[in-house]
C-alpha cells in the first residue's frame, strides 16, 4: 500500500510537472468564481421549452470463441438440457423517443423528462442468441423476445439558479455511477440526484439510487457486482463529488461511492492538455481508485488500489496513445453492474482488471478531416496483462464459483492476456442524416492458459466483430 501511494504521488507529481513547458494562458491560475449568469433566470417555460427527440441504433455483432482455454457459449434447450457452442451473434434495433420540457419561469423552475425504450431482436435463432447475455432479451427458456419496451428514463427536475435536483430514473456520469451505453440502449438508475455548476471552475454531483434499469431487462433490479462470485446485491448506492479545474490545462475529479455491503470506493481523476495539435499537443491522465470492503461486507474482505496513467500525444491527424495500468490487490478490481463506473485507461474489450495485474496499451489514431474527409476517423490498438496473481487471495466473494473449473482465481499465478483491435467510424457532416454514426471495429483477445495447475485467463480467447449504426432524430 505505502509503495503504490509513492508510486501515484510521483505519478502525479510528474504529469503536473508539464505545466512548466505549457503555454503562459494555460498555465494561468483560474480563481474560484461564482457565476454571473443564471440557468434559471433564462428559463423560457415549461411548453416554450420542450424537446421531442431520440435515436436509433442498430447493433450487431459477432463472437467466436477459439477454444484455446475452454470458454465457450451455452444454447438452452427446450429439453432442460444445454450444449456448448464457440459463436454467438447479436443483432438488435434500439429506438429511443425522449421528451424534455422547458423549466418553468420564475425563483425556482420544474421541469419533466420521459423516455421510452423499445428493442426489436433482428436475430431470433436460439442457437445463435445462444441465451442473449446483456446482449439480446431472451425469455425463461432462452428463446429471444422478438420486440419489448420500457420507460427507460422517466423523472421530475426542480431548479434553482444552476443547480438542478432531478428525482426519478435518469442517467448519470461519474467515475462510480454511469450509465453505459455499449449495446442497442443504455442503462438508467431509479433515485435522486443533485448537480450544481454554481461556480465557473467548480462543479459538484451528489446521488442516491436503489435499483439500476438494465441494457437488456424490461424492470428494475437491485445493483450486483461486475465481477464478484457470489449472487449478492446492494439496495442502496450513494455518491457524491465535484470536478474542479485550477487551471484552464487541468482538471481534478474526487469521488467517494458508497455500496451498502459491498464496498466503500474512493475515486481521483486528474487530466492535463498542452500545446497546439497542429503542431504537436499532449495529453496526459492519471485515474485512481481505491476500495475497501464495508458494512456486512456480502463480497468478503476488499483492498484494492488501481490506478491507470496515459499520455496522449497529437500531431495534426495522428494520435499515439501510450497507457499503463496497475491492479494492487488479491481481488478483481471491481463495479457496479450495468455501469460504466470504470474510468480506467485500459478497460477495452477486457478489463484487464484482475488481481494484481499489470497492462500496457499502445493506440495509433488518424482523423481523417486533416485530409479532407470530416467525419471520418480509424484506430488501432495493441494491449497486454500480465503477473495476474490469485494465490493470495483467501475470502469469499471472489472466489473459485464464478469462474468454474479449471479457472480457479486462487491458482492463478503469472496468468497473462493480450487484446488487439482496429475499428473505423464515420459521422455524417450534413443533410436529413447528419450526425449518423457509423463504427465497426474488429477485437481479438487471447487468454493464457496455464497447462501445469489447469488455470487459465478468464476472459478466454476471442474475436468480435461489432458493426453499430446510430441515427438521431428531432420531431420537436
Amino acid at each position: 500500500m505505502r509503495n503504490t501511494q509513492r508510486t501515484l504521488l510521483a505519478i502525479a507529481i510528474g504529469s503536473l510537472s508539464t505545466l512548466a513547458v505549457a503555454e503562459p494562458a494555460s498555465q494561468e491560475f483560474v480563481p474560484l468564481t461564482v457565476k454571473s449568469t443564471s440557468a434559471q433566470d433564462e428559463a423560457t417555460g415549461f411548453i416554450e421549452g420542450q424537446s421531442l427527440s431520440g435515436t436509433t441504433r442498430n447493433f450487431f455483432a459477432k463472437e467466436k470463441f477459439k477454444n484455446t482455454n475452454g470458454s465457450r457459449f451455452t444454447v438452452p434447450k427446450h429439453n432442460g438440457v444445454v450444449e456448448k457452442t464457440n459463436d454467438r451473434t447479436t443483432w438488435t434495433q434500439g429506438t429511443i423517443l425522449n421528451y424534455t420540457s422547458g423549466f418553468t419561469q420564475g425563483t425556482v423552475g420544474f421541469a419533466v423528462e420521459g423516455a421510452v425504450y423499445n428493442e426489436i431482436a433482428l436475430e431470433q435463432g436460439r442457437g445463435r442468441t445462444v441465451g442473449g447475455g446483456n446482449r439480446t432479451l431472451t425469455d425463461s427458456d432462452g428463446d429471444a423476445v422478438g420486440q419489448w419496451s420500457k420507460m427507460g428514463l422517466g423523472n421530475l427536475k426542480v431548479r434553482y439558479s444552476n443547480t438542478v435536483l432531478t428525482a426519478g430514473r435518469q442517467s448519470m456520469n461519474t467515475p462510480m455511477v454511469a450509465s453505459i451505453g455499449n449495446r442497442a440502449l443504455p442503462s438508467s438508475f431509479e433515485g435522486i440526484s443533485l448537480h450544481s455548476a454554481e461556480f465557473d471552475n467548480l462543479t459538484f454531483d451528489v446521488g442516491t439510487f436503489d435499483r439500476v434499469s438494465p441494457r437488456t431487462e424490461q424492470s428494475l433490479t437491485r445493483f450486483s457486482s461486475e465481477y464478484a462470485g457470489v449472487a449478492a446485491t446492494t439496495d442502496h448506492v450513494h455518491t457524491a463529488g465535484a470536478v474542479y479545474k485550477p487551471f484552464k490545462s487541468v482538471e481534478a475529479s474526487l469521488y467517494a461511492t458508497q455500496a451498502e455491503d459491498f464496498w466503500n470506493q474512493y475515486y481521483f481523476g486528474l487530466t492535463h492538455e498542452l500545446g497546439d495539435a497542429d503542431v504537436f499537443a499532449l495529453t496526459s491522465g492519471l485515474n485512481y481508485y481505491r476500495t475497501k470492503d464495508e458494512g456486512s461486507s456480502k463480497l468478503g474482505s476488499i483492498d484494492n488500489n488501481t490506478y491507470s496513467l496515459s499520455f496522449t500525444g497529437t500531431h495534426g491527424a495522428h494520435s499515439l496513445t501510450v497507457a499503463w495500468q496497475q491492479v494492487d490487490g488479491n481481488e478483481y478490481f471491481d463495479y457496479l453492474h450495468e455501469t460504466n463506473g470504470i474510468f480506467l485507461a485500459n478497460s477495452l474489450l477486457s478489463d484487464f482488471n484482475a488481481p494484481n495485474e499489470k497492462s500496457l496499451q499502445f493506440a495509433y489514431g488518424l482523423d481523417m478531416n486533416k485530409y479532407g474527409v470530416p467525419g471520418l476517423k480509424f484506430s488501432i490498438y495493441t494491449a497486454r496483462g500480465w503477473d495476474i496473481d490469485g494465490t493470495h487471495y483467501h475470502s469469499t466473494g471472489y472466489g473459485d464459483a464464478r469462474l468454474g473449473a479449471g479457472r480457479q482465481l486462487s491458482n492463478m499465478d503469472g496468468e497473462h492476456h493480450r487484446e488487439y483491435g482496429v475499428g473505423a467510424s464515420y459521422a455524417v457532416q450534413s443533410g436529413p442524416l447528419k450526425a449518423t454514426t457509423v463504427r465497426a471495429t474488429y477485437t481479438i483477445h487471447r487468454g493464457s492458459k496455464d497447462d501445469t495447475n489447469g488455470t487459465s485467463q478468464p476472459d478466454g480467447s476471442l474475436n468480435e466483430l461489432r458493426v453499430v449504426t446510430t441515427i438521431p432524430f428531432n420531431i420537436l
